[in-house]
């Protein structure tokens, strides 16, 4: 397979507001103990952008200048919250808004729901009930650096002139957690400082088989260790994935893959570094690649063996005053650099006007190898982030 262009509009569908971990307070329209706490958050972002893209596989040479949204979505989330007997009641909705899908789809702006849940807790921990993103290589992309900013695109996978987002590190740092419907427990934080997440997730039908059926859920998991010491602060985690597609006639897909990570603060500096291994989980989507038509060539062979896919991803950030300076590297890749390889260098700087306002300015260059082409982009972005 050759195809210097594959369409990702699914997928851009998909990278979605990363829930309010991104540095914004929620606002409180009704708050009354005998009825609900009832807030709303949301953030806004455009950046310019420029790429220059150069690809083998299609021959061509080109600069494109677009008006766009960053890695994180343009959202608006509503929150709702009640203790009744002791029990906590929470629910939450959330949806963005492309703005840069005009030039070809006139007048079609998308609305994605990205989560759609109802929370139940107590001191036992929590139980969501609903959509919302999954576990594998969650933090892995919620503690990324550049996570207000840009990253990477391409046109491999039709990523510089999408509607959508741009890809942060997708793809060449970690796979992403791709909202789904679940249920999930999720512990009390234990003294310490560690608290574990286990997800029945609705399966993804990676196989492509008439007969193909999928027995049991797709199960989660993820544990993750937080404590602050003298100067600093550490996070550390590992995440778990299993997932089989069955088939009599082409055979089984057994999808797995372990996640793991540490974030370090010690004073003014960040350091990150995370990764993952898996079979069966292709580079961008895990299980949920098959729905991009991708399952044959990133996540099974011809013989229906699953490929082999790992990515990392290591980071660094300095903090002085309102400035932020981080240098991010990463790849992800199949089997070996020859099949499918995707690698990413991004140098940022962020500065926080306020605590709702920051400016950002970032160079970023990729470099894909493989079946699906080779192909070089750099790619410098000018934006702002406004946050609720």
């Amino acid at each position: 397979m050759n195809n210097k262009n594959v369409s990702l509009k699914p997928l851009a569908l998909a990278v979605s507001a990363l829930v309010c971990s991104s540095a914004n307070a929620a606002v409180t329209l009704y708050d009354n103990e005998e009825v609900a706490t009832v807030s709303v958050d949301a953030s806004f972002n455009t950046f310019y952008v420029n790429s220059s893209s150069e690809s083998d596989a299609a021959g061509t040479s080109r600069d494109q200048s677009r008006v766009k949204m960053g890695f994180l979505p343009n959202w608006l989330g509503m929150n709702f919250s009640k203790e009744v007997n002791g029990l906590k009641i929470g629910g939450r909705s959330s949806f963005w808004v492309t703005i840069n899908d005009s030039n070809t789809g006139v007048t079609s702006t998308g609305i994605d729901v990205r989560q759609f849940y109802a929370t139940l807790g107590s001191d036992w921990g929590e139980v969501l009930l609903g959509k919302d993103f999954t576990l594998f290589n969650r933090n892995n992309i919620f503690l990324d650096e550049i996570l207000l900013g840009y990253g990477n695109v391409n046109d491999t996978l039709g990523l510089i002139d999408g509607q959508g987002v741009s890809f942060g590190n997708i793809g060449s740092g970690y796979t992403y957690p791709m909202p789904a419907s679940q249920i999930r427990y999720t512990s009390p934080t234990f003294a310490g400082g560690l608290q574990v997440a286990i997800a029945a997730i609705d399966p993804s039908p990676v196989n492509a088989a008439d007969d193909r059926q999928e027995s049991a859920p797709r199960i989660e998991a993820q544990a993750t260790y937080s404590t602050d010491f003298d100067g600093g602060n550490v996070t550390a985690w590992v995440g778990f994935l299993n997932q089989t597609s069955e088939s009599d006639t082409m055979g089984d897909i057994d999808s797995t893959g372990t996640s793991y990570g540490v974030k370090v603060g010690l004073g003014d500096f960040t350091l990150h570094a995370s990764g993952y291994t898996g079979e069966g989980i292709g580079i961008l989507l895990g299980p949920t690649e098959a729905a991009l038509g991708l399952g044959p060539v990133t996540m099974y062979d011809m013989n229906m063996n699953e490929l082999d896919s790992s990515g990392y991803l290591v980071q660094g950030s300095y903090k002085m005053d309102a400035h932020r300076f981080v240098v991010s590297y990463g790849e992800n890749e199949i089997e070996n650099a020859d099949y499918i390889g995707h690698e990413g260098m991004q140098v940022a700087w962020f500065y926080n006007y306020n605590s709702n306002v920051t400016f950002a300015v970032e160079y970023a260059t990729i470099e894909f190898t493989g079946i699906l082409g080779d192909e070089e982009a750099d790619t410098i972005a000018i934006g702002g982030i406004v946050n609720f």
